[in-house]
């Protein structure tokens, strides 16, 4: 196994093992550059993984201290893991692309009040290529020779519903779940419940196929359960060192260039709380945009109650999509689009979150007809706003002595009207079935869809980041994650992530070449 001394400078140092991390270290691994990832949490094998969600909760996700003001749950505000492969292991895997007219969210919805909308400075003609590579990488599904998965119940129902109300752009969704055998990994199960990690490595994560190949190379080293803490920077203000904790011991490994990839929450957290004389707010903070414009999605749901059995677990857990309510059209009372896709819930999670208030038979009656239900999730787009933030709080502490970062997050009333409007489309898909109860849920589910503080941009003014993700104040400091993001668009980021990785890879390779870094 290939390790790098502490002193080596040679060193590209990633932050963060996840979509964004472990891409962009196998990348430049491949390019034949050397690269340490430093990864917070623990690597897990296949033994470790099982196909239960109450159980993997506590093996992926990041249990570490958090607050929140406004909206968000003050307790559990955001879901991240705390994991080799960060939240691949976690996510679901659908993998649309963002559509022209989200990428140029202020030229096409004008001067929505209250928000700081802004055109993407990579255009949707710049990152098509970017999208082709990444689909193929992941191997998605209906995309490049790889066939859709199969539908399951609770697709069909879908689908049934849907047709009756007039939607027709309908399929079981672009996927980054094997459809066939495909990179060493096996075709899906159709095991349900995705987000307990894949039993058997059909859904792409880092853990099972970024990270072993940048292994490969013999140019790579991962050190799990290492917490970056610090940023050090030389005279010049170039980064020089990166400082981490593991098992309670402090080490700083000398680089080359840094990337972070900390899935926005802890990527603010590491650039904010690295200050200096030079950066007094902030690690290549001087836009003072390091947390703000915080994006989040909303992510709501509609269950029905089928005249007949659904079995909605028994499928790939997001494999079926609606995509009709996805394009701008302001007669409907909003700007941006939504999402409708599949979604099962175990009985548990039914219980404890999503029919809260029901009691007695008003929640006993839905759960007794369980194999009955079939349910939705509708994610919609959330306009980026100054006022929704990450900010460190300024005495309370974690684990690792470091500042508990604050979550604040208000929607702005075009996400309200969006909701609004997607509950009664929701609904009148299931009624169109001759749904027994119909049941409206909302934001229950901690933010999973991170974006925004340290948007990129071309002006440094205005933004954090270069158009390849270089902050703007530090020319070897690199972000990578969705934290790059100038406004949301109405679909699942992960895909936009690893395209623009992917770019920013290449990028990072010809300076790393010329000499530049």
């Amino acid at each position: 196994m290939t390790t790098f001394a502490l002193d080596d400078a040679s060193v590209f140092l990633v932050i963060g093992s996840g979509a964004a991390g472990g891409t962009l270290s196998n990348e430049l691994a491949q390019k034949g550059h050397n690269v340490v990832c430093l990864e917070a949490g623990p690597r897990l094998d296949f033994g470790d993984i099982v196909n239960d969600e109450a159980e993997m909760f506590g093996k992926l996700t990041w249990l570490d201290r958090r607050m929140a003001t406004g909206k968000p749950d003050p307790n559990f505000p955001v879901w991240g893991c705390k994991t080799v492969g960060g939240t691949t292991m976690h996510w679901t895997a659908a993998c649309p692309r963002l559509q022209p007219h989200e990428m140029r969210a202020r030229t096409t919805y004008g001067a929505l009040p209250d928000t700081t909308l802004v055109d993407w400075p990579v255009t949707p003609e710049e990152i098509a290529p970017w999208y082709d590579k990444a689909e193929i990488r992941m191997g998605v599904s209906g995309k490049h020779g790889m066939p859709f998965l199969p539908p399951g119940n609770n697709f069909k129902v879908l689908e049934a519903g849907a047709r009756k109300c007039g939607y027709s752009d309908i399929d079981t969704h672009n996927m980054a779940i094997n459809s066939i055998d495909h990179d060493d990994r096996p075709a899906c199960r159709q095991l349900g419940f995705c987000t307990s990690g894949c039993a058997v490595g059909a859904k792409w994560s880092t853990l099972y196929t970024e990270i072993p190949k940048a292994e490969a190379t013999g140019r790579f080293e991962l050190r799990p359960e290492a917490m970056a803490t610090g940023i050090g920077l030389d005279a010049q203000g170039r980064v020089e060192s990166v400082t981490y904790l593991s098992k309670a011991k402090s080490y700083t490994q000398k680089v080359r260039a840094v990337a972070v990839a900390g899935n926005v929450v802890e990527t603010t957290r590491l650039l904010l709380n690295n200050r200096s004389e030079r950066f007094p707010n902030g690690l290549a903070n001087s836009s003072g945009l390091v947390g703000r414009n915080y994006m989040r999605h909303f992510t709501i749901q509609v269950m029905g109650v089928m005249p007949g059995k659904v079995h909605f677990y028994r499928q790939t857990h997001l494999a079926g999509v609606v995509r009709d309510e996805r394009h701008h059209r302001p007669e409907r009372g909003f700007a941006g689009g939504f999402l409708i896709s599949t979604v099962p819930f175990t009985p548990e999670i039914l219980a404890k979150n999503m029919l809260i208030g029901g009691w007695g038979r008003d929640l006993t009656s839905v759960l007794d007809k369980y194999d009955q239900l079939a349910g939705m999730l509708l994610t919609g787009e959330d306009p980026p706003q100054l006022s929704n933030g990450i900010t460190l709080h300024p005495t309370e502490r974690d684990g690792y002595g470091l500042p508990v970062p604050v979550i604040h997050y208000e929607d702005h009333p075009n996400t309200i009207a969006m909701k609004t409007y997607a509950w009664s489309r929701g609904r009148r898909i299931y009624e169109s079935l001759g749904a027994e109860q119909v049941i409206e849920m909302g934001d229950f589910i901690p933010a999973t869809h991170n974006m925004g503080t340290a948007r990129m941009g071309t002006d440094p003014k205005a933004s954090v980041c270069t158009p390849f993700g270089q902050t703007h104040d530090v020319p070897n400091l690199f972000v990578s994650d969705g934290s790059l993001f100038p406004t949301s668009g109405g679909c699942n980021p992960t895909l936009t992530i690893v395209a623009l990785v992917l770019r920013q890879a290449e990028h990072i390779d010809g300076q790393l070449r010329t000499g530049a870094l």
